[in-house]
């Protein structure tokens, strides 16, 4: 078994084909490109047993040899995928589990599985490949096209693979940032074969919530914190992608709270030993969180208010003026945030980067236990949460807005930081938490309802009925939310921590 770590990119065929013309892989390469044809057969029964098991199975032919891999288990932080994989040149093209170097498999594909095997789908592409040096490092670099093909469907293939054959994945990132001055891509945490199974399903890409880090109270401290981190980085890579080009508002909203979550636990590393590469980090999160929040505020005012309003207003009294300006006006903000995608690639490369690098290595200096660390910030967060409920004016919308926050800091803290004390309380908690979080947050929406009312009409959308009865809608639904808000409090106050000093 070895384990296969790299770094997949998306990339379009017009920016592929102006890399392959640059001299920086030329001036680097250790022997001359190969181009290769790889024609892969990938195997699954027909319930989907090894897809559900998060393993891949497949017979490649590359020229007149055939190989057959089994990848399994493994990880993706920030697009650099690590996986276990083994792999045993056969005869032709049928799985063979009969020849020796196919024995550690058994325990892996039991025999009354393998029986149940067949043919799911296909990718075909073409691969030109070399290795290079950089800063120490020996990389395959791969770059791939073709397509993935079902029965009834295929999509087409253009990739950028870089695999460590030696070093650091930290050089991996090197060579990225270098690619990307010179050509755009995206981080790709979506593999081949997930895709020829999405394609097999007939799935389209799908918003994805985010999963709190495993965490045990035996994990340390600087591997619980990593942990969360690339969590946070799969939530918002999985969702990014999505969020530029898909119709699916909940895409965006996704990229938002990971990125939520991502700027709670660097802040929380800033008290544990702060850095100013981290500190900048920070800085631009808060920046591009700007432009995601105006293109979410626009989502949920178009699909929670207005366009429930406008079915039952039909074509009268000024709805269809008044949804088509909130939709250019979304549209203007969506295109803002498109223009900053060159940004968020780079500080995800950036970042992914100053993963490797030696700041946790001063942070394994502090002897202080995690679990006294973990409570301490807990602590904090709660007492500043029910200092602010001591002190709540629930007509004062700045002091909900600061409750809000609060709320989410202590609830994403509490799902960072949970597995590090085993109790049984912690999912009550962060129900209770999330009640309120819930309530807060429909009352926000409403403030900024109101707040995108009177920027259509500033920019020149003219008064009509419709706007009375959006208001209207908005003050009604924010009783609402006043009277739910004290209910949610009250069932929140009832809840035992689940943390220890």
């Amino acid at each position: 078994m070895t384990i296969e770590t790299e770094l997949k990119l998306r990339i379009t065929p017009q920016h592929l084909a102006r890399l392959k013309r640059h001299s920086l892989l030329k001036d680097h390469q250790l022997a001359r490109p190969v181009a290769r044809r790889l024609y892969n057969i990938y195997f699954d029964t027909p319930e989907l047993d090894l897809h559900r098991s998060a393993m891949a199975l497949r017979l490649r032919r590359s020229g007149s040899q055939w190989l057959q891999t089994l990848k399994g288990g493994g990880s993706i932080k920030a697009g650099l995928h690590q996986r276990n994989e083994w792999e045993v040149p056969v005869s032709g093209a049928a799985l063979d589990f009969s020849i020796p170097e196919a024995a550690e498999w058994d325990t892996l594909l039991p025999v009354a599985l393998r029986k149940k095997l067949q043919p799911v789908f296909v990718t075909d592409f073409s691969r030109s490949s070399r290795i290079v040096s950089w800063q120490g490092a020996h990389i395959e670099v791969c770059m791939d096209h073709g397509e993935i093909t079902t029965e009834l469907l295929s999509q087409p293939i253009c990739e950028l693979e870089l695999e460590l054959k030696s070093g650091s994945p930290r050089q991996l990132f090197e060579l990225a940032l270098s690619i990307w001055d010179i050509v755009p891509f995206e981080i790709e945490v979506v593999n081949k074969a997930e895709y020829g199974f999405r394609l097999l399903a007939g799935l389209n890409e799908q918003p994805c919530k985010s999963e709190p880090p495993k965490l045990t109270p035996a994990d340390s401290l600087i591997h619980g914190l990593q942990t969360a981190i690339w969590s946070c980085f799969l939530h918002l890579q999985k969702n990014w992608h999505g969020a530029l080009v898909g119709d699916d508002a909940d895409f965006l909203h996704q990229v938002r709270v990971a990125l939520r979550r991502l700027r709670v636990l660097l802040h929380f590393m800033q008290q544990l030993r702060n850095d100013e590469t981290l500190g900048c980090f920070t800085a631009e999160i808060a920046d591009l969180s700007v432009a995601l929040g105006q293109v979410r505020d626009w989502d949920v005012f178009i699909a929670q208010t207005l366009q429930p309003l406008c079915k039952a207003g039909a074509k009268r009294d000024g709805w269809p003026a008044l949804l088509a300006n909130s939709q250019t006006r979304r549209a203007i903000c969506h295109t803002a945030l498109r223009a900053q995608a060159h940004e968020m690639q780079s500080l995800m490369l950036r970042f992914a980067l100053w993963m490797y690098g030696d700041y946790w290595t001063r942070l394994a200096e502090d002897e202080r236990q995690v679990s006294d660390l973990a409570a301490h910030r807990l602590n904090k967060l709660a007492h500043r949460f029910a200092l602010m409920l001591v002190r709540l004016d629930e007509r004062d919308a700045y002091q909900l807005h600061e409750l809000r926050i609060m709320a989410k800091k202590l609830r994403y803290s509490a799902e960072f930081f949970g597995g590090w004390f085993d109790d049984t309380h912690a999912g009550s908690f962060l129900g209770a938490l999330g009640e309120v979080q819930q309530v807060l947050g429909h009352i926000n929406d409403a403030a900024v309802a109101y707040r995108l009312l009177d920027e259509l009409v500033a920019n020149g959308t003219k008064h009509s009925r419709a706007m009375d009865r959006v208001r209207d809608a908005i003050t009604e639904s924010l009783h609402h939310h006043f009277d739910a808000l004290p209910h949610a409090l009250r069932h929140f106050d009832k809840q035992q921590i689940f943390w220890r000093a």
